[in-house]
């Protein structure tokens, strides 16, 4: 059933057609959260395969919805962000569901248990072909307090060890951005805790929805999913629905605190009072103001300019409309280089192919960020559209800055240095400063030279277990965890309605943990064939998401069909477009 989708019609899905989808969903939730696993298993499977048929037309129209240029990266984050990341999760959530089918718990790769008693269970790789593709990339999930290796199976996949589990209407306020993040957070709802699902699409990727509804077209035809258009209207409509049971957001704090509170004086005053207007459990994934984090170390030439490489990425990927998006690159003040990366950021940020700012509000946010900060470096001021920007030199003390309290998503990176008289010294003050001074809490990056790594002993891994961040990239892009569904992503737990932050809960988590605290992803300081040189034998080049990956366009589709249909004659071509990325 087809709920007026506005790409084709125009029009807002009406109270009418949307009183009708929920009550589709309450008359199948208890037949969803009883249904048998191979069932599900195979439902799993059509999935994948209508994902596979429609590939090709869901990267196509973010292509051209967003201004992409052909044969540039960005064409290639289509389809990495999109159809890849999606059959990437279906694919853990099939395995998974086969283990609990067979009446046993999927381990992890490995776990181990840090001195002050955390457990952390690698999840990545965990095949051949994730040491292929990804060579030199890991991940681990970090449980929180309280979890063991011995009572860790208790803690996992809860719903399925009830007995006669309850059904559960969902409301997903689909993302506008990222392309699988509407999809993978109903999956979410979907397998892990047993919810049938309302997706009500966002105004500003509607036109998805015809593609996710073919892809969909199983769960929709026996009534476990169903889809809504339109704007704050008929998002507000469903919220307040009494068939929606509970709601899972992807956006800002701000539209957070308009669906809890409500909107204007009214709503300042209701959480002001602690009166939330809703009384039903959400969950929810918010952005921030993320930051990287640059360790000194024994840098060359060659090591700044990759990874400036890799900081603009963190950047300007989706030309900046990422939740996890870099903003504030946090450099050391004592460091001799630190003058020449920033530099060198500046360069490659500029060289860097323009992107459409095609998300609303991106150049109220850049207005307000540059007329707040006079020393902001507009990058390319004959560019039409919301130029790119550098804010440096900001005051690590001045805590009510915008950058570091506003989330700019959009093409602007702000920087700011902090003492340290070594690289230890620097990296706790580091800490600290993000800890306590930016707002969120969904990702941040540490990059940092493998000799100082080694300097750095245990103290690397206390200071990632410092940050309160739900996801923490090493030498990677933090978002790389949402990339690697076998991890889990979202904020750092502990947040209230009151002070949201980055939002509530975790979902991909294709384990099903009922408890993680934080993912971490690992992966090379540098890029094949360099790292050779230096006695890494990896064979990771330039990862195929970067901004500056000259074959991304062909890499994206090629691992995306791998995903579909996982073989090695698949791996030659995707290895000679790496290698020449």
């Amino acid at each position: 059933m087809t709920m007026g989708n506005p790409a084709s019609t125009g029009i807002a899905t009406s109270t009418q057609r949307i009183d009708q989808a929920i009550e589709v969903l309450q008359a199948n939730k208890m037949a969803w959260a009883r249904l048998a696993i191979a069932t599900k298993i195979e439902l799993l499977h059509q999935l994948n395969k209508n994902i596979d048929q429609y590939a090709q037309e869901w990267a196509q129209a973010g292509i051209a919805a967003k201004g992409i240029e052909e044969n540039t990266a960005g064409v290639g984050e289509e389809w990495i962000s999109g159809p890849w990341a999606t059959l990437s999760s279906v694919n853990q959530l099939i395995q998974t569901l086969e283990c609990i089918k067979r009446g046993r718990q999927r381990r992890p790769k490995a776990m181990r248990t840090r001195n002050d008693g955390q457990v952390i269970a690698q999840v990545f790789p965990l095949s051949l072909f994730d040491n292929l593709l990804l060579n030199g990339v890991s991940g681990e999930v970090w449980m929180q307090p309280g979890v063991t290796e011995d009572n860790l199976k208790a803690n996992t996949a809860s719903f399925y060890k009830q007995k006669n589990p309850e059904g559960r209407v969902t409301l997903v306020l689909g993302a506008g951005n990222i392309s699988s993040i509407a999809p993978l957070d109903v999956l979410y709802k979907l397998i892990a805790e047993g919810s049938v699902c309302l997706l009500k699409m966002n105004p500003v990727n509607a036109y998805l929805g015809p593609v996710f509804e073919k892809i969909f077209a199983p769960f929709i035809a026996a009534g476990y999913v169903q889809f809504v258009y339109g704007s704050a209207e008929v998002g507000a409509y469903c919220t307040h629905h009494e068939g929606i049971e509970s709601i899972h957001i992807t956006g800002s704090h701000t539209t957070h605190d308009a669906i809890v509170y409500g909107t204007g004086a009214e709503g300042a005053a209701r959480k002001a009072r602690h009166e939330p207007q809703l009384n039903k459990p959400i969950t929810s994934e918010l952005g921030g103001c993320c930051p990287t984090i640059v360790v000194p170390g024994p840098w060359t030439e060659a090591d700044l300019q990759y990874q400036a490489e890799h900081i603009v990425t963190q950047k300007y990927h989706n030309g900046g409309f990422n939740c996890v998006a870099s903003q504030v690159l946090v450099l050391p003040a004592d460091w001799e280089l630190t003058p020449r990366l920033l530099e060198t950021v500046a360069q490659t940020f500029t060289k860097a192919t323009r992107r459409k700012a095609y998300y609303p509000g991106a150049d109220e946010r850049h207005r307000g960020l540059v007329e707040s900060h006079p020393q902001a470096q507009i990058l390319d001021a004959d560019w039409g559209d919301v130029p790119r920007t550098l804010i440096a030199g900001l005051d690590p003390q001045q805590e009510n800055d915008s950058c570091f309290r506003e989330e700019a998503f959009g093409g602007v990176l702000a920087q700011t240095s902090l003492p340290g008289a070594d690289a230890r010294a620097f990296l706790e003050n580091a800490v600290r400063f993000c800890n306590e001074k930016l707002t969120g809490t969904l990702g941040a990056n540490i990059i940092i030279h493998p000799q100082t790594i080694k300097e750095l002993g245990p103290n690397l891994e206390q200071a990632i277990a410092d940050l309160k961040y739900g996801g923490i990239g090493v030498n990677a892009w933090s978002a790389l965890a949402y990339l690697l569904s076998s991890c889990s992503w979202g904020a750092f737990p502990g947040h209230t309605w009151d002070d949201i932050q980055s939002g509530i809960g975790v979902v991909h988590n294709a384990f099903l943990f009922d408890k993680p605290q934080k993912s971490v992803v690992y992966a090379n300081f540098y890029p094949f064939p360099r790292a050779l040189a230096h006695g890494q034998f990896h064979l990771s080049p330039r990862p195929p998401w970067f901004v500056t990956n000259k074959q991304a366009h062909h890499l994206g589709e090629k691992l995306a069909r791998f995903e579909a249909n996982q073989s090695f004659k698949h791996i030659p071509g995707i290895f000679w477009d790496a290698l020449r990325g």
